[in-house]
């Protein structure tokens, strides 16, 4: 694949996606609150922010979009993140992966093959980049958070690679995510979904949630129980309010809008970024 040199989308994958069999147009919205949501994706693509190259850390995020597997919340779960990112010296890459869910595969089996190809990619033009490859970072929303999760805890590829990426890991080095959904295996499970995989070497993970967030909730207070134990470094950060779905929380009543200022904390004092 031809190294991505600026942000216009890329095709992720040199003709069609693992199990595809047609390529068709994607279909773009915009709901009555002015966000726009985009379904029916067959070619998932990349399409990278820079960092600024006076902030340039070195740093790179994959930021996955939530929507239920059905569409993709690519504007404030996506490209408003990506620009943030750019704006602190963070390469935010724009994961726009396959929705709706496909017959006869499980929800997450294709965004995770487009993830985990997306990780492969990042590393490759890491040089091209100004990247360290020891720094690449997954960042996921409500069903992002839980590919994001899925790709946290599954290092090894769900499909034959290129011969050229083979030794090139697809496995983040941490992960943030926000709001995550489908943890838990059920709506009344105590136990994670069984496609979670965590181990004592799963990367450190920070999570943000509402409270107020009555369904998804609870999947986050799981999970960070489940890592503790496990000992897997963990920053768990619970607001009061604000919901499902706030995004950079800018728009949002309450103290949510702080979120991205307390991972960036934490990036630090992971020296994942300089301080």
């Amino acid at each position: 694949m031809a190294p991505i040199l600026c942000a216009e989308p890329q095709p992720l994958w040199p003709g069609l996606a693992t199990g595809e069999k047609v390529a068709t147009e994607d279909v773009l919205k915009k709901s009555a609150d002015g966000r726009t949501r985009l379904s029916k994706v067959s070619v998932p693509s990349l399409e990278v922010f820079h960092a600024e190259k006076t902030k340039a850390s070195g740093v790179a995020v994959l930021v996955c979009p939530g929507g239920g597997y059905n569409i993709l919340a690519i504007d404030h779960e996506g490209k408003e993140l990506c620009r943030w990112l750019s704006k602190n010296g963070i390469t935010g890459v724009l994961l726009k992966y396959r929705v709706p869910r496909r017959v006869g595969r499980s929800k997450h089996e294709a965004p995770l093959e487009d993830a985990q190809r997306a990780i492969t990619i990042i590393r490759e033009n890491a040089e091209l980049w100004g990247i360290d490859r020891s720094k690449v970072v997954v960042m996921g929303f409500s069903a992002g958070g839980h590919l994001a999760a899925v790709l946290l805890s599954n290092p090894k590829r769900n499909y034959t690679e290129e011969k050229k990426y083979r030794s090139v890991s697809s496995k983040p080095d941490f992960g943030i995510l926000v709001y995550p959904a489908y943890i838990r295996e059920n709506k009344k499970s105590h136990t994670v979904a069984p496609e979670l995989k965590f181990t004592k070497d799963t990367p450190p993970v920070f999570i943000t949630v509402a409270k107020s967030d009555q369904l998804y909730y609870p999947d986050s207070a799981l999970l960070a129980d489940v890592l503790v134990k496990l000992r897997v470094p963990v920053k768990y950060h619970v607001f009061d309010s604000g919901g499902h779905g706030f995004g950079m929380g800018t728009t949002t009543a309450g103290n949510v809008r702080e979120w991205p200022g307390i991972c960036l904390k934490w990036l630090k004092e992971h020296s994942i970024l300089p301080e």
